[in-house]
């Protein structure tokens, strides 16, 4: 039986320039999605999955995320004295019992490639998951990860999120070409990083989610840099086919883009509508807009 995956990799290095000015001061990483910021929704999927050793790789002069995890004394001492239990509790179980943050720094920015590699003293000889905040999965059942880790338990192997883009879309993604694919998973005989339209292998598209063997750092620390002149994850991946079964894993849920604005925005209004207090004030809301813009309704 495969050991259970404990450790959660976070590359939380980026400047995130798409959403200057705000990330001037803010990580894009804690930029919010109704009352939690992305981080906390991909922290929260990985220990769903089981993970309980999370390691944020980030640069030097991103504390936000730092402090975001780690205690808050004034404002728990504050909240306790005066009497709202309901928000000291949100405050202290950001990270529950039994689960540990680790930070290391990713000196200088060589890529998704490296940032993964800088967790190898953390990681160790251990199965992980790679989750890249970015990418906001929401499901109505289990987690992608959770998903991706149930799937690597039977097979051994490793796993890689897919999901299905445009083919004008490919050169923005890492794209596989897979062997027995059943609509659900299937193995990867081929992964390209962001080919043209015309040379992508297929149209499905490699997504912020990743659970894989040890066996990665040893081929990441020989991957040479390549496109955009930095250590890509999927140039290691493309070397452990021949070593292990990789395989492609299309989840249950929607992802939402979260590094460009309008998949914010999507993000937003799908957790909005889909919030256990504000969602009928959200499509109320939402519709008065629609109605000032002369749209029929919500469906």
């Amino acid at each position: 039986m495969r050991a259970r995956i404990r450790h959660a990799v976070f590359p939380v290095a980026g400047l995130g320039t798409r959403f200057l000015p705000a990330t001037k001061t803010v990580p894009k990483e804690m930029l919010p999605v109704i009352d939690r910021p992305l981080i906390q929704y991909a922290v929260d999927e990985a220990i769903e999955a089981g993970c309980d050793t999370l390691v944020f790789v980030t640069n030097r002069y991103k504390h936000a995320i730092a402090d975001y995890f780690d205690k808050a004394y004034e404002l728990e001492h504050k909240l306790e004295r005066a009497g709202k239990h309901e928000q000291l509790a949100l405050v202290r179980k950001i990270l529950p019992d039994g689960v540990r943050a680790v930070f290391v720094t990713q000196a200088e920015a060589l890529g998704l490639g490296h940032a993964v590699l800088c967790a190898k003293p953390i990681v160790g000889d251990n199965p992980f998951a790679v989750l890249l905040p970015d990418d906001l999965i929401w499901s109505s059942g289990d987690g992608a990860l959770k998903q991706m880790v149930d799937r690597a338990g039977q097979t051994g192997g490793s796993v890689i999120a897919v999901q299905d883009v445009p083919r004008d879309q490919t050169s923005s993604y890492g794209i596989v070409a897979t062997e027995g694919f059943d609509g659900r998973a299937g193995r990867i005989r081929e992964i390209v990083e962001k080919p043209s339209p015309e040379d992508a292998p297929s149209t499905l598209a490699v997504v912020g989610r990743y659970v894989l063997n040890p066996a990665i750092f040893d081929l990441l620390e020989h991957t040479g840099r390549g496109a955009g002149g930095e250590i890509q994850l999927t140039d290691a991946i493309a070397q452990l086919l021949s070593r292990e079964t990789v395989e492609a894993f299309r989840f249950r849920g929607t992802r939402f883009d979260c590094g460009t604005h309008i998949g914010l925005v999507e993000a937003t209004i799908r957790y909005a509508l889909d919030h256990e207090v504000i969602s009928d004030a959200a499509r109320q809301v939402m519709q008065s807009a629609l109605d000032e813009l002369g749209v029929e309704d919500l469906k």
